[in-house]
Order: C-alpha cells, then sequence, then structure tokens
C-alpha cells in the first residue's frame, strides 16, 4: 500500500486529515471523492500488487457509491469490470449507506439462526436454567453484540432487541407462545434464576458509551472519524440519524460538554452509570448495574 499510494493525493478528508484507506491485514477499503480519483487509486494498487507477484481479485472486489448520481465510469481490473453494489460486508459487518439497520437485522438473523442450532441444549432437562443462560450468553447473544459500539439506536431498532431477546429466553425456557406468557413472566423467570441483570440493550448502550470514552482519550483514525468533520453539507429534508446523536440523547449533554467530560475518566464513569440507571427506570426494567471497566480504557 506504501508504493501503490506514494504519488497518490486523495481528496477525501476529515478535518482536514486525508483518509485514502482503511485496511485491516489483507482487507482493504479503498476511499476516493469521485470516479476518476478511485479509478486512479485502483491501477495504482493493481500495479503496486503485481510488482510484488500479487494480483487483486476482481471477483471479491466490489465498488459501492455514495452519491444520488449514477455511476458511469467503469473500473476495471486484469479486464474484468469491478462490480457495483448497494452494500458489502468489511470485516464481519454490512457497510451501506443505510446506516446500521442492515446490519443489526443480519445480526438478529445470525443470533436466531445460533439459537436454533443449539435446541437439543435448551431442551435438555438435566441442564439447569442457569446454565442454558450462561451458554446463551456465550454462544448466542456474544453473535449479536459484535461491533454494537459502532451501531446507530433509535425506536424501531431499540423495540427489535428486545424482541430477538425476550424470543431466545422463551426458547430458552421452552415458551410457546401459545402459551400466553407475558413478557414480564418471562423476565421474572429469568431473574429468579440468575439474578437481577443488564438487559440486552442496556448493554448495547454500556458498550457504545464505553467506547465513545475510550476512543475520546486516544489519538488515532477512529477519534478523527468521531469527532472531526467533513466539507459540505447535510441534504434537504428530514435528515438520518446519526452515530452521535445516541451519546446526546442518552447523556442529555450537547457535544462539546460530552467531550469534555469524557476526557475526565472518573466522571465519564459517572455519566454513564448515571444513563444506565436512567435507561432502565425508564424501561420498566430491573437490572443490575455492573461496574466492570476491564480492559475498556476508561
Amino acid at each position: 500500500m506504501t508504493d501503490a499510494l506514494e504519488d497518490h493525493r486523495g481528496t477525501v478528508s476529515i478535518s482536514g486529515r486525508p483518509i485514502i484507506n482503511l485496511r485491516f491485514a489483507d482487507d482493504i477499503d479503498g476511499l476516493a471523492g469521485n470516479e476518476c480519483e478511485l479509478a486512479s487509486l485502483v491501477e495504482q494498487l493493481d500495479k503496486a500488487s503485481s510488482n510484488f507477484g500479487m494480483e487483486i481479485s476482481a471477483e471479491k472486489t466490489k465498488i459501492m457509491a455514495n452519491s444520488k448520481e449514477p455511476s458511469k465510469k467503469e473500473i476495471k481490473v486484469n479486464g474484468q469490470i469491478l462490480e457495483r453494489v448497494t452494500k458489502f460486508k468489511y470485516l464481519g459487518s454490512i457497510i451501506t449507506d443505510e446506516g446500521s439497520k442492515p446490519e443489526i437485522l443480519s445480526r438478529i438473523a445470525q443470533t436466531t439462526a445460533a439459537l436454533i442450532k443449539l435446541k437439543p441444549i435448551w431442551n435438555n432437562k438435566n441442564i439447569s436454567i442457569s446454565s442454558k443462560i450462561r451458554l446463551l450468553r456465550s454462544l448466542v447473544m456474544s453473535i449479536f453484540l459484535y461491533a454494537c459500539e459502532s451501531w446507530i439506536l433509535n425506536a424501531d431498532i431499540e423495540r427489535r432487541i428486545r424482541a430477538m431477546e425476550m424470543r431466545c429466553y422463551r426458547r430458552l425456557l421452552g415458551i410457546s407462545y401459545k402459551d400466553h406468557t407475558t413478557n414480564e413472566e418471562v423476565s421474572r423467570r429469568i431473574i429468579n434464576a440468575i439474578g437481577l441483570h443488564d438487559d440486552l440493550l442496556t448493554i448495547v448502550r454500556q458498550r457504545k458509551l464505553k467506547w465513545y470514552g475510550h476512543t475520546t482519550h486516544s489519538s488515532g483514525l477512529a477519534k478523527t472519524i468521531m469527532q472531526g468533520t467533513v466539507n459540505g453539507g447535510r441534504r434537504r429534508g428530514r435528515q438520518k440519524k446519526r452515530w452521535d446523536d445516541n451519546i446526546r440523547e442518552w447523556t442529555g449533554f450537547e457535544l462539546r460538554n460530552t467531550l469534555r467530560r469524557a476526557e475526565d475518566r472518573e466522571e465519564w464513569k459517572a455519566v454513564v452509570l448515571r444513563d444506565l440507571a436512567t435507561h432502565l427506570v425508564v424501561d420498566g426494567h430491573r437490572g443490575a448495574l455492573k461496574n466492570d471497566w476491564a480492559g475498556t480504557g476508561i
């Protein structure tokens, strides 16, 4: 990549910092401000790869445009035209201009599939309820929570998360919808088995707030993207909810005050715990707030 980008001048920047690509191991995501720039980037990368005896896989390489105007320019690798898509998967997450909803719905589907595969465990009467719940959290819920720090939550998404969690608990407890058992009764049985606990939505909020505090103390690209600004204005009409809108709503602070508070680790811990306590009271859920900050960098 160093050789390929030596003479490349990108136009995508955040707060004046050029961002030409994102890469992790052999997964590379190139960024360009227009089609000609992207074609030049692909050509230089293809040439540099050939110098080291490697080649770009045209089959696995996709192009996605974040623009209302239709794409016209054909970009080729080894004589093959690269496919244009409206979404693609990068590091296990779906990237699309529709926000995080497609990724969350995909996670819900994957979680449901994992839940069904473990049916023999849920039906095994020799395994205690508390053990089944621990297995549910480690083998099923962990699939759903992957990269949840990057999600944008709204009322519809929060409703879907609660519904999925109840579906998991009902399957674990062997409760059919024909039994007409309320969600409150399901929650009571889970609490009786493992005691007070944070629900799934609370865990998502907690992880996102912790990551915000962790990133605020860093000095890398993540902080630049989270706090930086880009040239241009937002489109006319109703605006889509942004990632940091959740932070503002949950804490009750404007972003400039949130950044200042996040710089103080202890103060940010108090802000997060206060938000979680308020969240549990508003939603009517019982939960135990756990002050477990190990490994979060907060």
